[in-house]
């Protein structure tokens, strides 16, 4: 290595957990110019240990922020970014790959983050330094705009800082940072304002990040938030001329609210049934007062069937409203979830309000869609559902859209919400359900302006990005740009158009171009390319709109060229770009690009990549069948049929099903315990690996016998401190402190030290560890109003996963697969199950012949897989009683009976 750690002044004082991987800095630098924020995270690492280990740089970015760079240093070698079309970039890199110089890829996501991680194996004694730059456009929302930034170093760092400059021409009215870390750091953050500039620094001591005065854990693990407004003219806009491009902010206060005609479509389906359906209600509770005397409104609540309140719109009284709430109080949520019928009943009734002249012309109308779930009933195909819904509301009004909790598909309501005129917001069920609920509705209760249109010179402007708007909300912003002409700009002068409460409005907005210049030039802080980025950043996200809504494939085709120049010209990675990192000689290359998987959402930022990832053609095994993994993941590989596949599994009550190679035979064993009970399948100290499952109940006996089913599975790698939880719900992976988890509605892919978790939604994961072992859990759902059946998982662990000759446990003991005699077989009670004679570790047994089923390609029907049934819980065949096999704890080893 070619400098040492003093050149960070490292005098060793450095906190190391017990991986002895010190974090010298941890560095957030951001810079907001005229609503432009451009943020750098930087770590600074070194690993103490006497061997080389893996160090991982892992962050979180908004989701509407672009990428825009990303360095690494390790071992003298310094590593940068250049952003290339996505299958040039793929091309590149397989042509690295195939020389053996080439790092893996990896996606992963967080809940309203995008995760951008990196995994680099350091030497003993080694730093490393991790850059990454990033740039969005901070929106106002319910008259502040808020500036949220990720903050989970994972340890304590012996230098903490983040630091924030806002530089804004128009004049900052205040600065506020609330305490969202938590009350273990009041005091800490300094706030130093002036009339146009503020400064926010964060540099708690390593003594002030401890969760506690003797702890080696840190307190800082959570979003640090800024917020501030600016000062507004009267006219409520402002125009920014500075090198080529204007940006136009417009955001009048001083107005009459427009009346609303609004129809809030909730969604009553059993999966809001508790703490949602509970919260929701009393945030509808609340909503219904601030209705205004001059609003109308409606109720629609939507399981598999329609209920309406009122067949009509009704105005905002303080009797209706009080029926209304009593309304809402008598809903009691079951059934499955009909969107499209919905919807589409709540047009009708905005439709029909027109035609029969009950709206007034200067009203907004809206619909404001409640929902937790992808529809089950009624229309199922989401682009019909979007078409269906498009047609109906004509472009005459908004649906905005609010998702709750981890199952809803948050891209669906994006863009069924964007494609009429609205936003979508999402939250996840929580204590704080009903304020989230109530805060977006206020984003959208004061409609102030409608039908607003920008005019601006022609000889003077050009490019200029989207310059009608339905409708303005007070406390929001809308923001336009374009190139200016410099030469034949006197001035720029826009002229707004837009229908007020009372009459027409007009609003004209000029800007002194050499004050702007001057101000910014005299900054040392400030982006002198704030306006360029601005505007890429509202063209680029205007052409994904475009893209999304266009009605031929041709025009697609167009749309798409247009974003992929912008995203090269601009060097940000979008869908259609790819980020390559290679070092100066580019003999070493790495890969990171954003999955166009809608349910990973469409916004820029998706990154990221693990140089010590799986060999992608092996790091996934043929007998998973994962088609889970995208095309931009790795090749297609297809399964050979079952019957050709030798596997151990465990599924449905539990019915576990071995197969011994050198016997060519499939034996099969029932296990009947208690729910809450662990049962150990693996348990291997040689190689540190423990697979455990706990048992959940059927809902109620049948001929008195409760079936019992793997309600989840824990996974233990002790070499690697890793430990992966598999519920009915979610799939987490936990490193110490550190956790993330996907739920089953995503598919993606989690990856640490060189184990990779990959799901594929609502069927299957598939957990595999480097070449040596692999396992997969199937997802079985079941009607949620089944009277007797529950939700459950299978378990499916190929003979040829690497354990050493101490594995044990319920499947691990046939690792060595033990002598088996079956012989003397004679006609049983029913034709179809004739018996036999089995001899096995000097017990001999009357075994059945039966049909078990393997559902990896069949989840709902299965395979027939022929085997010799073990009667009494697999007594005779398994070494000891099953009770043997019960362990305290989910990542427990079992003592070898």
């Amino acid at each position: 290595f070619q400098r040492s750690t003093s050149d960070w002044g490292y005098d060793g004082d450095l906190v190391e957990d017990d991986d002895k991987i010190g974090l010298y800095s941890y560095k957030v630098q951001s810079t907001i110019t005229s609503r432009l924020a451009n943020t750098m995270i930087q770590a600074k690492m070194v690993n103490n240990a006497k061997r080389p280990q893996p160090i991982m740089f892992d962050v979180q970015v908004p989701k509407g922020a672009f990428i825009d760079n990303f360095t690494m240093d390790i071992n003298g070698i310094t590593f940068t970014s250049h952003i290339r079309e996505k299958s040039e970039a793929r091309k590149m890199y397989a042509q690295a790959k195939a020389k053996g110089k080439a790092a893996g890829i990896v996606r992963s996501n967080a809940l309203d983050m995008e995760n951008f991680q990196t995994e680099v194996n350091v030497p003993p004694g080694m730093r490393i330094q991790f850059q990454l730059h990033y740039h969005e456009m901070i929106r106002r929302k319910l008259s502040s705009y808020e500036h949220v930034i990720s903050v989970k170093p994972g340890r304590l760092a012996k230098h903490m800082e983040v630091d924030v400059r806002i530089i804004e021409p128009q004049g900052l009215r205040y600065v506020h940072v609330p305490n969202s870390l938590g009350d273990h750091f009041d005091g800490i953050t300094t706030i130093s304002k002036g009339e146009k500039k503020a400064h926010v620094s964060f540099k708690p001591t390593m003594a002030q990040q401890r969760k506690c005065p003797k702890c080696s854990s840190t307190a800082v693990d959570g979003n640090f938030v800024v917020q501030y407004d600016v000062n507004r003219e009267t006219t409520g806009g402002e125009l920014e001329i500075f090198n080529g491009y204007f940006i136009h902010f417009f955001a009048p206060e001083n107005l009459d609210p427009l009346p609303k005609n609004i129809l809030f479509v909730i969604d009553v389906s059993g999966s809001m049934w508790g703490l949602k359906m509970k919260q929701t209600i009393e945030a509808m509770k609340a909503i219904l007062s601030e209705l205004r005397a001059a609003d109308q409104f409606s109720l629609i609540d939507f399981n598999h069937n329609v209920r309406c309140w009122r067949d009509n719109l009704v105005s905002a009284t303080p009797s209706q409203v009080e029926d209304a709430k009593k309304y809402i109080q008598t809903i009691h949520p079951n059934g499955g979830t009909n969107i499209n019928e919905a919807l589409l009943r709540a047009t009708f009734i905005l439709n029909e309000a027109k035609s029969l002249g009950m709206l007034d012309p200067n009203s907004v109308s809206m619909i404001v869609l409640v929902s937790d779930g992808d529809p089950t009933v009624g229309e199922l195909k989401l682009t019909t559902i979007q078409k269906n819904v498009k047609q109906s509301i004509k472009d005459e009004f908004s649906l905005f859209c609010l998702g709750i909790g981890f199952d809803v598909d948050y891209d669906f309501l994006q863009r069924i919400a964007n494609d009429n005129r609205g936003m979508a917001h999402r939250i996840f069920g929580n204590q704080e359900t009903s304020l989230q609920m109530k805060n977006f509705y206020n984003q959208v209760s004061t409609p102030l302006l409608k039908k607003i249109q920008f005019n601006y010179p022609q000889e003077s402007v050009s490019d200029v990005t989207q310059s009608s708007f339905h409708n303005y909300f007070g406390g929001s912003e809308i923001v336009v740009a374009g190139k200016v002409d410099t030469e034949n700009l006197q001035h720029l002068e826009s002229v707004v158009t837009a229908t007020a409460a009372n009459a027409e409005l007009v609003m004209e907005t000029l800007r002194d171009v050499e004050e702007l210049d001057g101000f910014m030039k005299k900054d040392k802080y400030a982006d002198p390319e704030f306006t360029r980025k601005l505007w890429a950043y509202l063209t680029v996200n205007q052409m994904m709109a475009e893209r999304n809504a266009a009605p031929t494939a041709a025009l697609k085709r167009n749309i798409t060229k247009s974003i992929l120049q912008m995203s090269l010209d601009h060097h940000i990675v979008t869908p259609f770009t790819a980020m390559l990192i290679e070092n100066a000689e580019k003999d070493e290359i790495m890969l990171a690009d954003q999955p166009k998987d809608p349910r990973r959402g469409c916004c820029p930022g998706s990154l990221g990549l693990t140089p010590n990832a799986p060999n992608n053609n092996k790091g996934i095994p043929a007998w998973a069948n994962v088609t889970a993994v995208p095309d931009s993941f790795m090749p297609e590989q297809r399964s050979p049929p079952v019957s050709s596949l030798s596997i151990n599994r465990v599924d449905n009550d539990p019915h576990f099903i071995i197969h011994l190679p050198k016997s060519q035979s499939n034996i099969c064993f029932n296990i009947n315990s208690e729910p809450g009970k662990i049962l150990n399948l693996v348990s291997d100290p040689g190689t540190g690996v423990v697979v455990n499952g706990q048992l959940v109940g059927a809902k109620k006996a049948e001929n008195k016998k409760l079936n019992t089913y793997f309600g989840k599975i824990g996974f233990y790698f002790k070499k690697k401190g890793l430990k992966v939880e598999i519920t009915t719900e979610t799939i987490t992976l936990k490193d110490g402190s550190y956790a993330i988890t996907l739920t089953w509605a995503d598919t993606g892919h989690i990856i640490r030290k060189q184990l990779l978790i990959s799901v594929k939604k609502e069927s299957n994961v598939t957990i595999t560890v480097g070449e040596e072992m692999s396992f997969m859990v199937l997802l079985h759902r079941v009607w949620k109003k089944h009277p007797v059946n529950v939700d459950f998982l299978g378990i499916y662990i190929p003979p040829e996963n690497q354990f050493s000759p101490a594995a044990h446990g319920l499947i691990g003991q046939f690792t060595s697969e033990p002598e088996v005699s079956i012989h003397h077989q004679t006609p049983g009670q029913a034709p179809e199950k004739p018996q036999a004679i089995m001899e096995v570790k000097g017990n001999k047994f009357t075994v059945t012949r039966g049909v078990q089923k393997d559902y990896r390609t069949d989840r709902v029907l299965g395979t027939d897989v022929l085997c010799w049934f073990v009667h009494n819980s697999g007594k005779g065949f398994i070494d000891g009683h099953y009770r043997d096999y019960l362990v305290p704890h989910l990542y427990s080893f079992m003592k070898k009976p």
